[in-house]
């Protein structure tokens, strides 16, 4: 089984005032990566993950994830593969279609079907991982058109850094397991001026028919292939009565979503943290031996951390 991996991230709210205090904390603690998001409504990523990579040695830097929509994909590779250097090759490349109808709208851009967007990104990553290439590279698709591209510079990992793609639907994840080395099992959305969670996406169920056709696209290269999930539906909650957290949850998709999930599949959830620091423990043991998921995003480091300090790197 491949070791345990957790990536700790901070919400912006704050300006990332704690920034590098929290890394360095995530660090000790055993952290093996950080990662922030791409939102128009918050702080840009990039940026700031340089920061982190500056203030800590081991600890790898990513999105979660770049929405390919807002940048040309090889002013990213640029930027990516400056990043990449500048941490001394300890990026991971986070990238997703694009999900949050209302930024989009807010800028003008088009929010295109989930098959056009995935196309987009397909050929989005193939540019990157072109750029990344030694000499001239060039690129005709529907969507982008790439002539005799030259002198961006070499990420320190080759021939690229690892790529993280994440999402819920089949398209994305047969995409997912062609192309990536770290694959993020996400719930799917529904999309809509007010995006919301499906929910019974997020059931053991689901993830296992969501790993079902990730296994099915990458056939041999499946063994390569890490998998990771993160809290969905509300955060990490340390207790010592899990189901009545589980029970206010069920109450809550059932408001908001129309969905009628049981307590337990709540609790049984690759995206729902709820127990006693002891019960967390198991299930990411379990999670492990059940489903091959050795990555956790960790949204609340102080509640999480005597599980990451006992799991990680085991």
């Amino acid at each position: 089984m491949r070791p345990f991996r957790f990536l700790a991230t901070i919400a912006d709210t704050d300006g990332y005032s704690d920034l590098i205090p929290f890394a360095r904390k995530a660090e000790a603690m055993g952290c093996s990566g950080f990662v922030i998001p791409d939102h128009l409504m918050g702080l840009a990523p990039l940026l700031p993950l340089a920061q982190v990579a500056a203030v800590t040695e081991r600890l790898r830097v990513g999105t979660f994830v770049l929405n390919n929509s807002l940048r040309h994909p090889a002013v990213l590779a640029q930027e990516l593969a400056t990043l990449d250097r500048l941490s001394g090759g300890r990026l991971d490349i986070g990238i997703g279609a694009g999900w949050n109808k209302p930024e989009y709208d807010a800028i003008g851009i088009p929010f295109e079907p989930v098959g056009v967007r995935i196309k987009k990104l397909t050929e989005a990553i193939a540019v990157i991982k072109g750029a990344f290439r030694e000499g001239p590279f060039s690129f005709a698709g529907e969507y982008y058109t790439i002539t005799d591209l030259d002198d961006i510079p070499a990420p320190v990992q080759q021939p690229h850094p690892p790529f993280f793609l994440g999402g819920g639907g089949k398209r994305f994840l047969t995409l997912a397991a062609r192309e990536a080395g770290i694959i993020g099992l996400a719930p799917r959305i529904i999309s809509g001026d007010i995006p919301r969670l499906d929910a019974p996406s997020i059931t053991a169920a689901a993830t296992e028919e969501k790993i079902g056709w990730i296994k099915d696209a990458a056939g041999d290269r499946f063994a390569e292939i890490e998998l990771n999930t993160y809290p969905t539906g509300g955060p990490t909650v340390v207790t010592a009565n899990a189901r009545a957290e589980a029970q206010r949850r069920v109450d809550r998709f059932r408001e908001q979503t129309g969905a009628e999930l049981t307590v337990e599949e709540v609790l049984e959830s690759p995206h729902s943290y709820i127990g006693s620091v002891k019960e967390l423990t198991a299930k990411f043991l379990e999670l492990r031996e059940r489903f091959g998921i050795s990555s956790f995003l960790i949204d609340d480091l102080d509640a999480l951390g005597p599980v990451v300090e006992e799991l990680a790197g085991r």
